[in-house]
């Protein structure tokens, strides 16, 4: 195995130099138990925040990291947003797997690598992803990687120090200074402020991708996004990039009315003081929105996105509803007679290893602005402040910085 960039170690001169290499970083941590004539297996002492039970305040607390292991990597986290799947996780919204090791949207430097790891090399900057695609599905036969049926994680578990193994959010817990994935979740691109880089690690990316992938809005193409938050404003950037004439954003909220015009918006709605619907189609000829993009994941969100749009037209569901949530009632006639498509957007239908360089390539461009959404910077110890502010609309995105 590979402990950082040191190679593997026979047995005797591994017993030696554990007990030194933990006194240079004391974040390493000798996994005796591991110890054979393959050489010495490293644990890493960390810290992560950990969502203990359903609606509970997360703790900060030490994890372990094991070495990486056949078709994994370690990576040390730079930078993480805090997205609002994470507070879905801490509510018990998407699994009772209970303890989680939440944060997923990150950037950091690749530490170590698995014996088999190809193409990823010690010292990369990557993005973290969720949908590292295994090649092999019926999806990825097909030509058709971005709907991947058996995406990869990481197979060792990271745990508590009492050994109580972590469930990690979307399969990568990057809220903790070092994390384990599976190698096919680090995406490599040009080394920038990983601040802005991780957001498309998820809540940007769906956003972009939502507008430019699932919506396939194309130049001269009227656009209403329903909920500008963090993935409703970056659906707005991603109409605006895709060359949409008319964006419209709708929200509740003056402040990210202000900051979806701020990223392209040319038209905004204060829903709580107008009819959505009315207005969006007043703002398009009285036709409706050649797309509008549901970013807000509630019933009543989604239909007045089925009503705003124009006949034929695309509505794409972005938002991520609770469990217990059901489609909006629409009489079929509706929906046969106004023809068209209706259809949800997993992950912006990203692919990650095409996606995510291209988009760094726009933003070193200066033609997507991924700083915009970093609201704020905060320390580790924050997330659960970071979650009242989110949740009050204050932020689009605080990121949690770990370098």
């Amino acid at each position: 195995m590979t402990v950082a960039t040191t190679p593997a170690l026979d047995l005797p001169a591994a017993l030696e130099l554990a007990p030194e290499l933990a006194r240079h970083d004391p974040s390493l941590v000798c996994n005796c138990g591991q110890l054979s004539e393959e050489g010495v297996h490293m644990a890493y002492r960390v810290r992560g925040v950990v969502a203990r039970a359903a609606g509970a305040p997360v703790s900060l607390e030490t994890i372990i990291v094991p070495d990486p292991g056949p078709g994994e990597a370690l990576v040390r986290i730079d930078a993480c947003g805090v997205c609002h799947t994470d507070l879905h996780y801490r509510e018990g919204g998407i699994s009772e797997d209970f303890p989680f090791l939440l944060g997923h949207e990150a950037a950091g430097v690749v530490e170590a690598v698995g014996p088999d790891v190809e193409n990823l090399e010690i010292g990369a900057f990557v993005i973290l992803n969720w949908r590292a695609v295994c090649g092999s599905c019926r999806f990825c036969r097909r030509g058709q990687p971005r709907y991947c049926a058996d995406t990869r994680n990481a197979s060792h578990p990271m745990t508590l120090e009492d050994g109580t193994p972590l469930s990690p959010a979307l399969g990568i817990g990057a809220f903790a200074e070092r994390t384990l994935v599976a190698a096919g979740q680090c995406t490599e691109v040009p080394s920038v402020r990983p601040e802005a880089a991780g957001l498309l690690g998820c809540g940007v990316m769906a956003g972009l991708g939502a507008a430019m992938h699932t919506g396939d809005v194309s130049p001269g193409d009227s656009v209403a996004v329903f909920g500008c938050g963090g993935v409703g404003a970056a659906a707005v950037a991603g109409a605006r990039l895709a060359g949409a004439t008319t964006i419209i954003a709708v929200d509740l909220d003056e402040r990210k009315l202000d900051q979806a015009q701020a990223l392209g918006a040319t038209h905004t709605i204060n829903s709580a003081e107008t009819d959505a619907v009315a207005a969006v189609r007043s703002a398009t000829g009285g036709f409706g929105a050649d797309v509008t993009i549901e970013a807000v994941g509630h019933p009543e969100v989604l239909r007045q996105a089925f009503y705003a749009r124009d006949l034929a037209g695309t509505v794409v569901q972005v938002g991520v509803p609770t469990p217990e949530m059901a489609l909006p009632e629409i009489p079929m006639i509706d929906l046969f007679g106004r023809g068209g498509v209706v259809k949800p957007s997993w992950y912006g239908d990203c692919l990650p290893s095409q996606d995510f360089p291209a988009l760094v390539a726009l933003y070193q461009d200066g033609r997507l602005d991924l700083d915009a959404f970093v609201s704020e910077t905060i320390g580790i110890e924050q997330v659960e402040e970071a979650f009242a502010k989110m949740q009050k609309g204050d932020v689009l995105r605080s990121v949690v910085v770990l370098r």
